[in-house]
Parts: structure tokens; sequence; C-alpha cells
């Protein structure tokens, strides 16, 4: 039964802080009523950050790929929602669920589902809900129902409540929203309404509580809930999204005191209340709708929208479709796209994914001008999108246009037409650096915004766009910079708002114009001075009249050329700024006073060139009772080449300031001494030379950072720490005994820069310590006599000279092993008597090792070895013995510059090996009729580059196997080419990728497999230059290839 809680008990046990640092990986898919095997690993894959592009289509490599994931670590996967119609049976959940067994002991499957056949299948313990309790309900119930919590109030009320509750039968669903549904009302009447209502007996598929609580939605609510039919299920949507959309559609009334936004923000609001939306809890400033609450949405929405989802492969659009929306991953699936071409009356035009290709192929040239009807389109992320066609000016309904994430070049100046067009989002957008001449004419534009896009200049007149309430950048312009009074205009302006080259402001006269502190709604400001600006007061005179509204939360200052800020920087009253960032004011000689800022908690001062002291101004009004920097919480000093001392805030006050400082980053400051007043939990010092600061004292310090500092630091550092990065300490030749004592905390040890650093300690290592990582410590030695058994991460780069034999046994816990850059190491030794001597071991990485000669002989066993990567080990001659059996986990493979490996170990590789590069192995290239790909059931990328002059065509028959689906061959320079009778064997691959073959070109009658859907081409001359030509011989080879990229 749908309602009864299984998601939030869910939610419950994912979200516990009790689960943070237990996994090594957390994911929640929603299943819903499409399971779906493919779906579901892919799913589980992209939630794990796995790109899967290229493998979308092939079970078997999306398979392998999430066991490779899982191996050896101990995850959370959460499957909510899952239905008996998809899992048809026991062998169906077993082919699925087979990655999952590849993790650690105490990994965790939770599963939720309304039918007990799914459980049965899934042969685990059930945990069977049950309807809540009548005095539960009724607690639950009254919690929604009432202001104060309860009815003790009204006990009129509660005997009727008490009714109403029955009629819920015990589903927490229908007990909240029905009790939203009566929030504040105290109205006899209408409750007796509500629990006499006929919607109660009605049969239906819909929870009668959910139809009552949208019979009894006011008008405009009802169209603005119905809309939302057009999310899938299961997706999280953001409200400022949600309101751009409804006022697109016309939900949203114009009018005094409230602005459409604030409106919108009120119905958003009232749909939580009512409890048909909820906070998602994946991310926390999103929000959904149950699953149930979807299905009422799709009911009252009927033929109005519709939602092309996965698995779907026709539009099925109807006349009275006005709302559309895409929720597939590939267009390609779609057979019966053209019926969009009947569709005149859409209003709504909504991809769900970021990247439709076919968006650019096919819709925006021909498709979009039919669609006259049309108020929102979006076409993010489409990217072949190069242009807008000039007939888009006849489209007057559109109301938002999203070309955000495309290589547009252009927008045509028919835009300027749009006279309805409300928001207009170009971020991203990186070949386009100028705005339409005429912009000034979209005269009902609300939202402008073209963040990360680099416009050059403003159009003129820009201030006659009296309805813009976002303008996330205004570009001063250079002749007279009197472009800035445009600003002063555009009395709405909120959101964010970056003023650059404010350097253009010849006459501070000219900032008198733009009034800023009107703005109430704005909340982020940054101004920004560039060039090489000379000392000047007149920048001062720009920014005392550029004082913003107080309501401003965060504010930048890049480039200011004056020696003094202005008053308003730092007064109480901006209490409402929480981030502070000041940069490269060169010129400044005082900080400005920032201590009685109440609500500051972040606060980065950079690139001072002159302020020498943090002195009693900076801390603000002395006489104030508040204390300063309260609420701060990140604070960084950098690039400040004069600063000589930090004051406290007062001997007899000492602690008063900073009182909830978590982190501390000092960098670059090269005359700082003296104590740091303050000791957080974090600390960074970085090129300071001269302080010396009491870090014993700091109980509070759990991680510290140090860098090119005073050795005096490292005498007697703090035995509470848990983590420590040292960088550049060229005198160093040991770390104190006292931080390597065995009561020590630590858990993290980092060095970088030691030149003369020879040990790490004496006595041995830290018990508790998990992770080392040394870098640049050429003299530090491994002693052989310590104990490692507590290390679990251990990755050194450029150090260990004196290494010659890396002694695995002494690291029997070690789950990943980098080893670069070691010039003399030759071996890997391992006692032979050990029976399992890499229990937990997954990575292996070993580079830049001229020496290194062998494996140890016989081989090394690790069962959970999945990554294995040796590169530039010029004298590597062979791969250990018995791969195929003592690392039997392995699932990817990469040699690179190993001239001397001839051939793979004999009995060949593991059998789950799923990827592998062979890259400048000219020996092994030459001998690859021994590879024995053939045999490996799992493999499903190839990567194969090298100088071998003696490869003409490539790849020979029956050389790889015919299930991979991804090819990348390169660095060929006489492979004239392609074995196409070989390709065509290959039925899988899905990915081919050709780099520098300098005298490759396409035969006559040759042609590249029909499955392949990505070809990449770069530095080919030949083969380049035979297609060129879009409608030549060559092109038509490979015009059946959705995605092609050349050079």
């Amino acid at each position: 039964m749908g309602g009864l809680g299984k998601t939030t008990l869910a939610q419950l046990v994912y979200n516990d802080h009790r689960m943070e640092g237990h996994f090594d990986h957390k994911a929640w898919v929603c299943v819903s009523d499409d399971f779906d095997v493919l779906k579901m690993t892919k799913t589980i894959l992209e939630k794990l950050g796995l790109p899967t592009k290229s493998e979308s289509n092939n079970l078997d490599w999306l398979q392998v790929t999430l066991q490779q994931k899982l191996m050896g670590k101990k995850f959370l996967l959460v499957l909510d929602d899952v239905w008996n119609k998809n899992i048809k049976n026991y062998s169906e959940w077993e082919a699925f669920s087979n990655p999952f067994k590849s993790g650690a002991k105490g990994t965790r499957v939770i599963v939720t589902t309304r039918e007990k056949p799914v459980a049965s299948i899934i042969r685990s313990t059930i945990y069977d809900l049950k309807t809540l309790q009548d005095d539960d309900c009724w607690l639950l119930f009254s919690k929604h129902a009432f202001y104060s919590g309860n009815s003790d109030a009204h006990p009129e009320l509660e005997v009727i409540g008490r009714k109403i509750v029955e009629r819920c039968k015990g589903l927490p669903l229908a007990v909240k929203t029905t009790g939203a549904l009566l929030w504040s009302e105290l109205d006899v009447k209408e409750w007796n309404k509500i629990m006499m209502s006929e919607i109660w007996d009605l049969q239906s598929d819909i929870i009668p509580a959910l139809r009552l609580s949208y019979k009894y939605l006011p008008l405009h609510l009802k169209r603005c809930f119905a809309y939302c039919s057009i999310f899938p299920k299961d997706y999280d949507f953001e409200k400022e999204e949600l309101i751009l959309l409804w006022m697109a559609e016309g939900f949203l009334p114009q009018g005094k005191p409230k602005t459409m936004e604030e409106i919108g923000d009120d119905y958003f609001a009232d749909l939580v209340s009512r409890s048909l939306f909820q906070q998602s809890s994946k991310n926390t400033l999103k929000f959904g709708m149950h699953d149930l609450v979807n299905d009422l949405a799709r009911f009252v929405s009927g033929q109005f929208t519709f939602r092309l989802e996965e698995g779907g492969n026709s539009l099925e659009i109807g006349n009275k479709t006005r709302h559309l929306s895409f929720f597939i991953r590939s267009t390609r699936k779609i057979e019966k796209f053209g019926a969009l071409y009947e569709a005149t009356g859409l209003r709504t035009f909504l991809p769900i994914y970021r990247s439709n290709e076919i968006l650019a192929k096919e819709l925006a040239p021909d498709l979009l001008p039919m669609l006259r009807c049309l108020r929102f389109i979006n076409l993010r992320s489409s990217l072949k999108l190069t242009e807008l066609p000039d007939s888009i000016g006849k489209m007057k309904h559109i109301r938002h246009l999203n070309v955000s994430w495309t290589p547009i070049r252009k927008l045509p100046d028919s835009i300027c037409k749009l006279c309805n067009l409300q928001t207009l989002k170009i971020l991203a957008c990186n070949n386009l650096t100028v705005l339409p001449r005429d912009s000034h004419k979209l005269i009902n534009l609300r939202h402008l915004d073209f963040s990360f896009t680099p416009i050059k200049k403003m159009p003129v007149h820009l201030g006659r766009l009296c309805c813009l309430r976002t303008l996330t950048k205004f570009i001063v312009n250079e002749q007279s910079g009197a472009g800035i009074g445009e600003l002063g205009k555009l009395a709405n302006l909120g959101g964010k708002l970056l003023i650059s080259d404010l350097q253009n402001v010849v006459s501070p006269l000219g900032a008198l114009v733009p009034s800023l502190n009107d703005k109430m709604y704005m909340e982020e400001l940054e101004l920004e001075w560039k060039g090489e600006n000379n000392i000047s007061e007149s920048q001062r005179a720009v920014l005392d009249n550029l004082q913003p509204h107080v309501n401003l939360k965060r504010l930048s200052i890049y480039g200011y050329g004056g020696k003094r800020f202005s008053d308003w920087i730092g007064n109480h009253s901006f209490s409402n700024i929480a981030t502070l960032y000041l940069f490269n004011c060169k010129y400044c000689s005082v900080l400005p006073p920032l201590g009685q800022l109440p609500s500051l908690q972040s606060l980065s001062i950079a690139s001072f060139a002159e302020i020498d002291a943090v002195n009693r101004d900076f801390y603000g009004n002395s006489s104030s009772s508040t204390k300063p920097f309260g609420a701060l919480k990140v604070l960084t000093f950098r690039d400040m080449p004069k600063l000589e001392k930090w004051s406290a805030f007062g001997a007899e006050n000492e602690g008063g300031a900073f009182t909830h400082l978590e982190e501390l980053a000092i960098r670059n400051c090269p005359k700082l001494t003296g104590e740091l007043p303050i000791h957080p939990s974090r600390l960074v010092i970085e090129e300071c030379p001269l302080l010396v600061t009491s870090l014993p004292s700091a109980a509070t310090l759990r991680q510290l950072e140090l860098r090119n500092c005073n050795e005096a630091l490292f005498k007697q550092l703090p035995t509470g720490l848990q983590k420590l990065a040292i960088r550049e300490f060229d005198a160093l030749e040991s770390i104190p005994e006292r931080l390597m004592d065995f009561n020590s905390c630590l858990e993290e040890l980092k060095i970088r820069g030691g030149h003369s650093l020879i040990s790490l300690s004496s006595a041995g290592l830290p018990s508790t310590l998990k992770i080392l990582e040394i870098r640049d410590c050429r003299k530090l030695e491994l002693p052989m006599h310590l104990n490692y058994s507590s290390l679990e991460t251990l990755k050194s780069f450029d150090s260990f000279d004196s290494l010659k034999s890396f002694p695995l046994n002494l690291f029997p816990n070690l789950t990943s092993i980098v080893l670069s850059g070691c010039l003399n190491l030759e071996s890997f030794n391992v006692l032979q008597q050990l029976e399992l001597d890499l229990v937990a071991l997954s990575e292996l990485r070993i580079h830049d090792c001229p020496n290194f000669v062998s494996f140890p002989n016989g081989g090394f066993r690790a069962p959970k070895l999945v990554h294995f990567v040796v590169t530039n080990c010029q004298s590597l001659t062979s791969l250990p013995d018995k791969m195929h059996v003592l690392l039997p986990s392995l699932g990817r493979l990469s040699l690179g510059n190993c001239p001397e490996v001839e051939s793979f170990p004999e009995g060949g590789l593991p059998s789950k090996l799923s990827s592998i590069d062979i890259i400048d192995c000219d020996k092994l290239i030459a001998n690859r009729r021994g590879w024995g790909f053939q045999n490996l059931p799992s493999i499903r990328y190839i990567n194969v580059q090298g100088n071998c002059k003696d490869v003409e065509s490539f790849p020979e028959a029956g050389l790889l196997p015919t299930n991979l689906v991804s090819l990348e061959i390169g660095k060929f320079p006489n492979m004239k080419s392609l074995d196409y009778k070989a390709l065509r064997h290959l039925t899988s691959l899905d990915d081919l990728s050709i780099y520098f073959c300098p005298k490759l070109k396409f035969m006559k009658e040759e042609g590249l497999p029909a499955s392949i859907s990505t070809l990449w081409i770069s530095q080919c001359a030949l083969l380049e230059k035979q297609l060129e030509s879009r409608k030549g011989k060559a092109r038509s080879k490979i015009d059946h290839i959705p995605d092609i990229y050349i050079n």
C-alpha cells in the first residue's frame, strides 16, 4: 500500500548523522514502476559519479563497471518503490544484484516496495510496515492541523477531527495531507464539510484524502499543482525553476504590492504547507512530490500534459496537449518524433535531461518556428546548437528561453521582437560575446542571466528594461563610463549582480546616478576594477555611491584603488552579510572595521600590499556589547607582504572575538610575527617564516597544514591532531616524536618538499594512522622494522631514493598503493609463506620508476585488486605471474611506456578484466596475436596506442573480442587502413576513437559497424581531408553515426 511511510523510514536511515563516514559509498535510486535491469544499473553508476554515455546499452559492461566500483567497499544502497510487475523472477533479481556481492562486510541494500512478492523474490529480511494506530494518527494530524500542534484550545474540533482521521485508514500520507488541508481552520462547518465529503467513498486509484486536498485547493493553486504533472516521478525540482515555469504560463498575476515572483513564492509555500510538495531528502535546496501525489497531478491534468520517459518510443500527443517534457537520455529511441509537428497548441517544451542532441539537429531550425504557441523553451546543453533561426522572432508568445551551455555564437536580432519574453538564460555560452543591439525593446524582460558567458559590453538603453529583476553582470562601457547610469533606472534589480570595469567611471559623478541602496531585493554584489590602476581617490567616491541596500548577503570587491574603504563597508546596519571577499586592493593601508557584522560567516582578505597590521579598528566599535566576529566560521588572510602584527581584541577580553571560528588560513604573509590570537579546529599557515604561535595550547586544533614556515612550530605540536600536512621545510630531518607517539590521534599525514627529511620516526607510526602521502622527499628512508599495519593508503611521489625493494608484506591492510618517481626501486617482494598477502588492496599504481624490473616470483595474491596501473617503467620485462588466479577481481589494467614487456603472463589475464590500456609498449603490440583477448568474457574497453612502424592495418581478424564496447586506436605512423572486416564482427562496438594516424584514410567500399554511436577523429590529416565534404563518399560511410567529433 502506498503512503504508509516506507520511503520516509528509509530516508531517516539514509540521512542519519551516524551514517556519515560509516559507508564508502551511498546511493539512493527511485525505481517506481519502471524497473529495468539496464536502466537501474546505469542509474546506480551515475549516482556513484561514473559517466556511462558510451556504454549505455551494454548491460555486461555496466555491471562489470559497477562491480569494480563497489569491490571491497562498504556501501549503502536504497532501491525505493520496487514493483512486482517489473521483477519477473528471482533470476532477474540475481542478475541485477550480482555486482552488490563484491562489496565489503557491512554493506547494506534497503528495498522499499508495496508488494510482498517483491520481498519474496529478493529473499531477505522483511520489515512489514502497518498502518498507524488511532492515537498516533491523531498526533500526526494535530501537528499539521493546529498551529499549536494540538487541539487543547479547540475541544469542539477534536471530535470531528478524530472521525476524519478514521477515514484516513491509518495512512500517514493521508493523515498529513488532510491535516494540512485544515491548517489553522477553526470553523466547525468547514471541518464537518471535509468529514462528510462524498470523495471518501469514491472508488479510485487515487487516495481519497489526496483527492479531497485537491478539491479544496483554490483555483490558482489547482492550476499550478496540475502543471507539475510535467515532472517525472522522483524528480527533484528547484523552487525558482518552477516559479519561472508558472510565470511563463501566466499562472502568476501581475500587480502590487507583490511581484509575480513573490506571489509564486507564496503559492509554492502554500503547496508545501499542504504536503503536496516535500523537501528532497537528497538535496535540501530542492523539492519533490510523493509518487501518489504525482499520480494525482497526472490524473487532474488529463490530456493537457504529456511526459516522454525512458522506455517510451513515441510521442502520443493529442490536440489538447499543451505541455511536453522529455525524460530520456537518447532521442535516437523516438520512432514517431514527427508527431510534434501536429502539436501546434504546445506551450511548454521541457527536456529534463541536460543533453539532447536532437534539439539542435531537428527542433531548433525546423520545428520551433511551427510551434507558434510555445511559451517555455529549454534548449540547455544542446551541444550542437550554434544558432537560432531568425524566425524565432515570430514566436510572439515566448516567455522563457534557455540556451545555456550551448556553442551558440550569436543571438538573432529578431529575438528582440519577443515583446512577451520574461526570462532569457544564456549561461556559459563560451562563443557568445555580444547581446543583440536592440535588447532594450524586450520591455517585459524580468530575468537576464549570462553568467560565465564572455559578453564584452552592454547594449545601449538597458535602463529601459524597467521590469528587469535579474541582471547577473553589468559591464561599464570603456568610452566614458556614463553607461553605468543605466543601472539606476533598474529599480527592481535583485539576486546577484557583478559590476565590472569600474575603472571606466572616469568621473565619480558618473556613479551618483546608479543608486543601489534602494534595491532591496539584491542579495549578492560584486564590484570589480580591472587593470593596473594608480591610487585613485575618485574610486573612493565611486565606492561611496555604490552603497547597496542593507539586505545584502554577499559582497565582493576586486581591484579597488583607493587608500581607504567607504564608511558603509563594515557598518553594523548590514546585518545580513554572511560572506565578504576583498581582493587586490593594493593601495589600501587600513582594513575596514568588519567585526560588528552580526551575520558574517566567511571572510577572505587577499592581495593587500600596504597593510602592515591587523589592529583594534578591524574589530569595529569598541563600545559595542557585541562580541566581534561572533558568527565568523572561516577567515583567510593571503598575499599581504607587509603585514607584521595581528593584535588580539584586547588583553582584558582575550578570547572575546571569533567565538565560533572553525577555520583560519594565513598564506604568504612573510613578515607576520608573534602569536595568533585564535586557534580554530582547522589551521593553515603557508609562507609565514617569522610566525611562531603556541600550537600546543590549541586544544581544539584537529587539522593543521604548514608550508614553508618557522620550524619552531614543529617542536610542540598538539597531540590531538587528526590530520597534518607539511610542505617545503628544507631543513627538517625528522617528524617530532611527540606527534608520532602511539598515544597520538593522528589519522592522516601528508609531507611534501622535505628535502632534508630522513626519518618519519624511530619509534614507529601512530597506531591510528590510516593515510600516509609523501612527495618530494628523496632522502626519506622506509625502515623495515616498523609496524605499518594500520595504514590503508600509501602514496609516494618522487621520494624514497634509497628504496630498492618494496616489502608488500609489511603493509597487510593497504587498500591503495601509489608509487611514483622512486628512481631506484627495482622490485616488489613478499613473504612466500603468507596465504593471503594483501587482503584489502584494491588499487596498485606504479609510475616513473625507470629501474623497476620485476614483481615477486610467482606473483602476489591480492583477491580484491581492481585497478592495476604501470606507466613509464622502462626496465620492466614482465607482469606478475599467475595474474588470472592471484588477481581474480582485476577490472582495469593499464600499461604505458613499458617497452620491454613482450607478453602477458602464462595463463592469460583475469576473467573479470573489463578495461585495458596498452600505450607505447611496442614489443607487446608487436606480439598482439598472443594477447588472448577472445578468452576474456568481461572485456569492454580497449585502448591501443604506440609507435609500432609495422602496423599498417588494425585490428587483425580475431584480435579483439566481439563484445567490445569502446575502442581507442592511436599513434600508428604507418597505419593506412582499418580492417573493416574485423571491425564488423564487433557487433557491440559503441564508441570508436582514432588519434594521430597521419596516413590513415577510408577505402572505397569500406564502412564502420552500424552499432557505433560515437566517433572521434583527431590528428589524422588524410582522413580528415576525406571527411571535409559532408556530401562526399567518405562522409556517407559514417552518416549513420549520431555523434561525430573531428579534430
